[in-house]
């Protein structure tokens, strides 16, 4: 099958296996000739402190991938893994985050390294369950004691089943109090248009707490704990954006933004109870990056458009796995903050701040007067938006340097994974087991 992308209102609705594949072997390359000091994992000797057995709920795609990579090639970690993904068929591509899962199981056992990938709800108490499991299971594996010293909580869903009453919750994208009207672009014809949100009712803020806040990061926390598989120096983070005034009204006071603030009155929960015990909790906020998301948030394309022209020009800009590499050696695990969580450094609120170069004061003043001259004219010049578009069309395969996207190719990545058509394994690759 020859692949292209399909792309509707900048939502990209499938994928191209090869290049995910060819994604997450690029970023395998960039941990180990940065994080791993050109070193293969078994010849890696990591630091007293850093990860031995990491678990990155949400793993499959974004920033949660590159946790995983770096955790597992940066420091030879053993890695459990957490998603839900769409498998592939004989017939239809499966979803981004499933060929990333399968490519990083594949790249981790050629160097040696043992890792354990799960597929189903992470909200539901079976799941929790059962990476308590596996956590065993690998450690076992890797012979070492079964006990999770590294937890990245990087889940992204538009909905969550509440375990404890079956109700099912979603979120939306949208401002409260008031209608908000912004500017966006669609990365494909380069129109910019003026786009307005109603504001969510007091049931929608709710409901998208209920899916993107940090009560699920606490029930993690608590069932691991009770499943006595957490080390007593475990360290855990997950991310958040905050991001220019001007994306306020949409992001950090809209919708998002309650949601947040609910992940950082989790993090400081969490974060009280680990430290009896000598682990930490902490947020980390991260820069603005092109994801399945971001592209469909008013105001967001425009902006992240613009901030690339800047930051790339300053020869600042990172991808999710550039920042990642950034958090784990300059902030989590660096010498002195391994051997102590007290020693990480933070902001006032106790937050890392890895979007630190976005937030530059000459890089915010410059994005700001480059928003200000674009026009459909000159959009080109003005912008990076072929830089959006390459990250976007990125993380679903396409655009990929080294891939022939003219050539056909098996949607089960039979061959990457070491079988051929008819192989016993060959249902259970379809269905994603």
């Amino acid at each position: 099958m020859i692949i292209k992308p399909l792309i509707r209102e900048n939502i990209c609705i499938n994928s191209h296996p090869k290049g995910c594949a060819q994604v997450v072997r690029n970023q395998i390359e960039y941990v180990k000739n940065t994080l791993a000091g050109n070193k293969e994992p078994a010849d890696i000797k990591a630091p007293q402190g850093t990860p031995k057995l990491a678990l990155v709920v949400g793993c499959s795609t974004g920033y949660g991938l590159a946790s995983r990579i770096s955790a597992a090639f940066g420091y030879g970690a053993t890695t459990v893994g957490v998603s839900f993904e769409k498998a592939a068929s004989a017939t239809k591509p499966g979803t981004p985050g499933w060929y990333n899962n399968r490519i990083f199981e594949v790249e981790a056992e050629k160097a040696g390294l043992v890792s354990v990938t799960l597929d189903g709800d992470a909200f539901s108490d079976s799941m929790k369950a059962d990476t308590a499991e596996a956590i065993r299971e690998a450690a076992r594996r890797a012979g070492i004691a079964p006990k999770v010293d590294l937890i990245v909580y990087s889940l992204a869903s538009p909905v969550r089943i509440d375990p404890k009453n079956g109700v099912m919750y979603r979120s939306v994208i949208k401002p409260t109090g008031k209608v908000y009207s912004g500017k966006t672009i669609n990365m494909l014809t380069a129109q910019i248009r003026e786009v307005s949100v109603e504001p969510a009712s007091e049931e929608e803020i709710a409901n998208t707490v209920k899916v993107m806040g940090g009560e699920d990061w606490e029930i993690w926390i608590d069932a691991l704990g009770k499943q006595e598989v957490l080390s007593p120096t475990v360290r855990t983070v997950a991310y958040t954006y905050i991001g220019p005034e001007l994306s306020w009204d949409i992001y950090k006071n809209g919708t998002i933004g309650r949601a947040k603030e609910d992940l950082e009155r989790a993090g400081r929960l969490i974060n009280q109870k680990l430290a009896i015990s000598g682990g930490a909790a902490w947020i980390s906020v991260n820069k603005a990056l092109v994801t399945r998301s971001s592209s469909i948030i008013p105001i967001i394309p425009f902006y992240i458009a613009c901030l690339f022209k800047v930051m790339k020009a300053k020869g600042l800009h990172e991808g999710c796995i550039e920042q990642i590499v950034r958090l784990y050696r300059d902030r989590l695990y660096t010498p002195e903050a391994a051997q102590n969580p007290l020693k990480v450094i933070a902001d006032n609120e106790g937050r890392i701040r890895i979007d630190d170069w976005e937030m530059r004061e000459d890089v915010q003043r410059e994005t700001a007067a480059q928003m200000a001259k674009v026009t459909e004219e000159n959009i080109s010049e003005t912008t990076d938006l072929a830089g959006f578009k390459h990250d976007f069309m990125e993380i679903h395969g396409f655009d990929v340097e080294g891939v022939d996207y003219e050539a056909d190719v098996d949607t089960l990545l039979r061959d990457e994974l070491g079988f051929q058509s008819g192989d016993a394994a060959d249902e259970e690759i379809a269905i994603g087991a």
